[in-house]
């Protein structure tokens, strides 16, 4: 076993099963000698619900996702390169949408249906793995814990893919009145509010998915401290159970043995009281044989 075969095992299972598996390879690990690899199983963190879905979506809708991932390869090089955009904004929408809804159905197929909340996150996460590539390198290797935004700068002309249900707004035409000739011209500040914006809202999902993954590791780290309580009880009521065993099997030969010597003690008793009518009926024969002995000495 190495690490990423271990990651690999850990991060496929359901949650409810994480931190079992967890114990069971890093134990495995420490069979094996291999203390860091131990110490490094360890670490790894139990995913979310919407980052075990995203997990998913690499183990079993890898096409799929792949096709989503080429696709933001081919964003990220039309935004470096200043090139248009094309069909790449409706081909993403469209692929988003779709792994949104087969995430859903793997999950339910699993046991674990996923909430509004989470339906969200796993889309923020596929969004933001086609404008950042170390997301989506994260996305492709299917051992996310936590979902992931785009907390950095996106140009204007390169928003992220419009949630499905809700197709942006189309431009107004511009207008063809003319100004007034005493109207001060505006100022061009739309591309620097839209920055802003978005740095604004960045931050916002930023500092959101740092609360999450508090909480997260929050609950996980409750999660292992009542497992190991409940591992620590049954081990106590294990030990309680064999003492019991013990005390019960030496209470049965304790009886069995004041049986046997209430038994003994009978049957002596019984002994005692034949030797009791055997000593008087010797006695009373040896009385009469004296009185016998002494009538014929004086007769004689």
């Amino acid at each position: 076993m190495d690490f990423s075969s271990a990651a690999d095992e850990l991060y496929g299972v359901r949650p409810a099963e994480f931190v079992a598996t967890r114990k069971r390879l890093v134990e495995d690990a420490k069979a094996a000698g291999d203390a860091p690899l131990a110490k490094r199983v360890g670490a790894l963190r139990r995913p979310t619900l919407s980052a075990w879905a995203v997990n998913l979506l690499a183990r079993s809708a890898a096409d799929e996702l792949g096709r989503l991932l080429d696709v933001g390869d081919e964003i990220r090089a039309a935004w470096g390169s200043g090139g248009g955009l094309g069909d790449l904004e409706q081909r993403r929408a469209r692929l988003v949408g779709s792994l949104v809804r087969t995430a859903g159905d793997l999950a339910a197929d699993a046991g674990n249906p996923l909430r509004e909340q989470a339906v969200r996150e796993v889309e923020d996460t596929l969004q933001a793995a086609t404008v950042d590539a170390g997301i989506a390198d994260e996305v492709r290797a299917g051992r996310l814990a936590q979902p992931r935004s785009h907390t950095g700068f996106v140009p204007a002309g390169f928003p992220l893919a419009p949630r499905e249900g809700k197709p942006p707004a189309e431009p107004e035409p511009a207008s063809e009145e003319k100004p007034p000739p005493d109207a001060k011209p505006k100022k061009k500040a739309a591309p620097e509010r839209a920055r802003s914006n978005v740095t604004r809202t960045s931050a916002a999902r930023a500092r959101r998915a740092e609360t999450l993954r508090r909480r997260a590791d929050e609950a996980d780290r409750k999660l292992t401290e009542r497992e190991e309580r409940a591992d620590a009880a049954k081990r106590e009521a294990a030990d309680a159970s064999a003492r019991v065993g013990r005390l019960r099997h030496e209470l049965e030969q304790a009886v069995a043995e004041r049986d046997a010597a209430d038994r003994r003690a009978e049957r002596a008793e019984e002994n005692r009281a034949r030797a009791e009518v055997a000593a008087r009926e010797a006695r009373e024969a040896a009385r009469e044989a004296r009185r016998a002995a002494d009538r014929d000495a004086r007769h004689g």
